[in-house]
């Protein structure tokens, strides 16, 4: 297929596919376990020391679930670009957890630098900034040897993705923890669903329908004290250079569900979206407000992924994953935790079972590895889980039938005018995209817009 240039700035066997893809656990790469003092930290009842960068809701609540989820935890050192935020979180943390949170003014860092000096106050660290900044962080955070938690995604774009896998290989090297935010995997329904799976209850798979739709997005957020950047990072998740929109911020997780039920990544995609402007206005951003994406892996395996953010529409966040003989359920159904057989049948039942919370145990899993001299290592199959949600967004953008191997090669970025690295960014930084003449941000047009 001839490649496409961009505008933003000017097979295998389904057993062999299978079968390669088995050396992947359901939390992620288990390198096995190490000599006591071989990992980064290995003290088994020691104190850990937490950092975090990024103190928004979704890092305060990281942290509260990373507090949860043992005995020894504290919060030393906290980054954020924002004062406010940071305060914010400190505030709420500190209430929560008492004496599990010891930040005192001076591990309190403000600006684009902080992130590095709060990291080398901790043994872990949880990365929760905007997607954009992932890698850069990833990088130093791996650079100064440290366990880590990140949030989903791992990048917002094709080259993001491969800073990750570069990093990842100095990561495993040093024997580091990493968790990513993927918390299906560390849900005891799903890794029982999968392991039914595995073991022919459902037969081959098939096909399989993914879901994230629920209500529209709100209005932009704005304060006239802020920069048009500072607007753009503060609603990250309605502009495509920080978040990548809803298909990589949300779908994310049911694509990592259809990643690992398959057995790895899709090889194509092709896909629809955009955003109706007479429900979306001119004051909320530029990210597509519904998606459809179908993925083909290999053997013939066919996915198709449904993302909306519409008011007054119907809501569904599920999975569902057909095979020859019968069909398993994960959420989102009335037969949610079930496997039937081809008659309708249910021949599986997880519901009645104990569930803990997989966004707290994903934490006890990361800590009991650092604590008893394993490696847990998330970030490969996360990269391929971001690149395969990337790719669906691509596909969608430009209206062209792509490739994995096409998406992760791509140069696709998202600033018009001018090249943004993470590294460069600080307070006087121009914001890389502005509204148009016509009110609007700019947004991708399928059939006009090519990426690769």
């Amino acid at each position: 297929m001839e490649k496409l240039k961009t505008n933003f700035q000017k097979s295998i066997s389904r057993r062999d596919f299978v079968k390669a893809a088995s050396a992947f656990t359901a939390g992620g790469i288990m390198l096995g376990s190490l000599p006591l003092g071989a990992s980064a930290y290995a003290g088994a009842s020691d104190e850990l020391k937490l950092a975090i960068i990024g103190c928004g809701n979704r890092g305060t609540g990281a942290v509260a679930n990373a507090l949860d989820a043992a005995e020894g935890i504290k919060l030393v050192a906290m980054a954020d670009i924002y004062e406010d935020r940071l305060n914010s979180s400190y505030n709420i943390l500190s209430q929560r957890n008492g004496d599990k949170v010891d930040v005192p003014d001076e591990n309190k860092f403000i600006g684009f630098e902080g992130y590095k000096d709060a990291m080398a106050l901790a043994d872990v660290v949880i990365l929760t900034t905007p997607t954009f900044w992932r890698p850069l962080h990833y990088e130093e955070a791996v650079r100064q040897g440290k366990h880590i938690f990140m949030e989903k995604p791992v990048a917002v774009d094709p080259g993001g993705v491969r800073r990750v896998l570069e990093a990842a290989k100095v990561a495993r090297q040093k024997n580091l923890n990493v968790v990513v935010g993927l918390q299906r995997r560390y849900s005891n329904k799903y890794r029982e669903i999968y392991n039914r799976i595995q073991d022919g209850q459902i037969g081959d798979v098939v096909s399989g329908n993914i879901y994230w739709m629920e209500g529209a997005f709100g209005n932009l957020r704005r304060d006239p004290s802020w920069s048009e950047l500072d607007m753009q990072i503060r609603n990250q998740f309605q502009f495509f250079w920080t978040s990548g929109g809803q298909v990589l911020d949300q779908l994310i997780h049911n694509i990592d569900v259809a990643n690992w039920y398959v057995g790895g990544h899709p090889v194509s995609a092709q896909a629809m979206g955009g955003r109706l402007e007479a429900i979306t206005g001119k004051d909320t951003g530029q990210v597509y407000d519904h998606n459809f994406i179908e993925y083909t892996y290999p053997g013939g395996v066919i996915v198709s992924a449904q993302a909306r953010r519409q008011r007054d529409t119907m809501t569904r966040v599920a999975e569902r994953i057909v095979g020859s003989k019968g069909v398993a359920y994960t959420q989102g159904f009335a037969d949610d935790g079930t496997i039937t057989d081809s008659s309708g049948n249910v021949i599986y039942d997880y519901r009645g079972n104990t569930e803990p919370n997989p966004y707290v145990h994903e934490h006890t899993e990361l800590f009991d590895a650092i604590r008893n001299g394993k490696v847990l290592d998330n970030t490969e199959r996360a990269a391929q889980t971001t690149m395969t949600a990337i790719l669906g967004y691509m596909a969608a953008y430009s209206g062209q039938l792509l490739t994995y191997d096409e998406a992760l090669n791509s140069n696709l970025r998202f600033y018009p005018h001018h090249e943004l690295n993470p590294e460069d960014v600080n307070y006087d930084t121009p914001a890389p995209i502005t509204v148009g003449e016509n009110g609007y941000y700019s947004v991708p047009m399928p059939g006009m817009t090519p990426v690769v």
